[in-house]
């Protein structure tokens, strides 16, 4: 019989297919608790924090202390969601292999698209902000900038943004070489980062001022509710801790572990930041201005020094995120060639560095061109309504497993099911509510382009599908159901190692 409802890879197939629990299945498990929460740190604290905060204040004034409470609050409850659902189903797909365990393929491959969005089109964001601190550090230490034509976007006084491309390439060549590299360089860059958030809030602190927080919401509910849009871009990351779950050890304990612990520190750190700042100057001065974290410490020492180590550790932040966000998106990629939903040269695997070579070296040549050329902020809204999109399906799917799959081993359980992911759905929506309408027509249209993609192409090709019509063909004696083409089988990781080296 024609199937009727939608393709649906149970998650036992998902972890059999990746070889999740085994080792040498191409990919390595290399990677520890410690790193995995620096990774998360380093694909998180980034450009929403050193560059975007000052978009924030403008919109909300002092109390966009609580945008970001409302934006870690939705980060928390779809954390929570992201915790199981890592557990239960250790894979390289994040939330676009949960939906497809729960939802159906259609919708994964959505949610797949609007990764795109979230990972692919993010990290164009946050390259475009490493040229602003950039220029900061070579300003303050060998006296030297780069001409603005040269580091900004049109629209923003330049031409082409290189100190954008040239991070993402460095990135890139970071990742091909190996994860266990790539992890090292990621903890410590976000030990650094951390480090130097930690000492701006002391120097802050020591010019703090009461009456800097008043009037506290200048634009009332609708400036906060805008505001959160805007601080959810800070949060924005830390899911790219369930793209590793093919390279972690034992995934089932330390991805949950690794989630709830980065999102806690994260928005302890953002939270200590945001009233460190608006206490030791007034919001007017702070809204809107470029590298608003050292205008801040210049004001509170009378020095140039602290802006300088400011701008050390937003180099360094920013370049994390870059690296960390890249690395999600190839490991996104090869989970849906792995499943046909698109080209296989995205699941192919180095046998040498043990890692997906071409894949990495497309996403970076092909993201590196927004980065080059397009403004921050029509990046930044994009990046936000879609990752928000994905992370009220990963709370919806939380919820479909528990009913279709309650035997699935889960070594974390959301709290308080079901309202803490219904709440994790509601927040999500308030804050694509805040957006503009603009973005989201141009959602709209993106959405509308990934189901034209979707079947035209990732429901033809899909190897679930068309495993399953080579069963029924066998079932209706209308022909043998092992007569599928051998490249729709999804082959061992063993074999695409091999085809990547041939």
């Amino acid at each position: 019989m024609p199937r009727t409802g939608p393709r649906i890879k149970s998650p036992d197939q998902l972890v059999a297919e990746s070889g999740a629990d085994l080792e040498g299945h191409g990919l390595k498990r290399t990677i520890g608790p410690f790193q995995l929460v620096c990774f998360g740190i380093g694909a998180i604290v980034g450009t929403g924090i050193f560059v975007g905060l000052s978009d924030t204040v403008a919109e909300a004034g002092p109390a966009v202390i609580v945008s970001f409470v409302l934006a870690a609050l939705t980060c928390i409850f779809t954390a929570f969601s992201f915790a199981e659902l890592g557990g239960a189903i250790p894979v390289s797909g994040s939330s676009y292999s949960y939906t497809y365990a729960s939802l159906g393929e259609r919708t994964a491959f959505l949610v797949g698209w609007c990764l795109l969005l979230e990972y692919g089109v993010s990290v164009s964001a946050v390259a475009i902000g490493w040229g602003q601190y950039l220029n900061e550090l070579l300003e303050h230490t060998i006296g030297l900038r780069i001409p603005d034509a040269f580091a900004a976007a049109p629209g923003h006084g330049g031409i082409v943004n290189i100190p954008a491309v040239v991070v993402m390439l460095l990135a890139a060549v970071l990742l091909v070489r190996g994860v266990r590299e790539s992890a090292r360089a990621t903890a410590a860059m976000a030990v650094i980062k951390v480090g130097i958030l930690v000492l701006f809030c002391a120097v802050a602190f020591t010019a703090f001022q009461a009456g800097n927080l008043t009037p506290f919401a200048p634009a009332g509910i609708g400036g906060i509710g805008a505001g959160a849009s805007l601080a959810f871009f800070s949060f924005i990351g830390f899911d790219a801790i369930s793209t590793a779950g093919e390279e972690v050890k034992n995934p089932r304990r330390n991805i949950p572990l690794a989630i709830l612990v980065t999102i806690g520190c994260v928005a302890l750190i953002y939270c200590l930041v945001s009233v460190a700042a608006l206490g030791a100057m007034p919001w007017e001065q702070v809204g809107g201005k470029p590298a608003a974290l050292s205008l801040i410490v210049n004001h509170a020492t009378g020095s140039a020094f602290g802006s300088t180590v400011i701008a050390l550790g937003a180099v360094v932040a920013i370049a994390s995120v870059v690296l960390a966000v890249m690395y999600g998106q190839t490991r996104i990629l090869m989970s849906m060639a792995r499943d046909g939903l698109m080209p296989k040269v995205f699941e192919r695997v180095s046998p040498k560095t043990s890692t997906p070579v071409a894949n990495t070296w497309i996403v970076a040549v092909v993201f590196a061109v927004p980065a080059a050329v397009v403004p921050l902020d029509v990046v930044l809204d994009m990046t936000v309504i879609g990752t928000l999109a994905v992370m009220a399906v990963v709370n919806i799917c939380v919820i479909a497993l528990r009913r279709s799959r309650p035997d699935l081993q889960r070594r974390f359980r959301v709290p308080f099911f079901p309202v803490a992911p219904l709440l994790g759905v509601g927040f999500s929506l308030y804050l694509m509510y805040g957006l503009p309408l603009t973005t989201w027509i141009q959602f709209a249209v993106f959405v509308a382009v990934g189901l034209v993609l979707y079947s035209v192409y990732g429901r033809r090709r899909s190897r679930l599908g068309r495993a399953e019509e080579a069963t029924a063909d066998g079932a209706d004696g209308s022909g043998p159901a092992h007569e599928e083409p051998a490249d729709d089988g999804a082959p061992s990781p063993a074999v695409r190692a091999g085809q990547a080296g041939q």
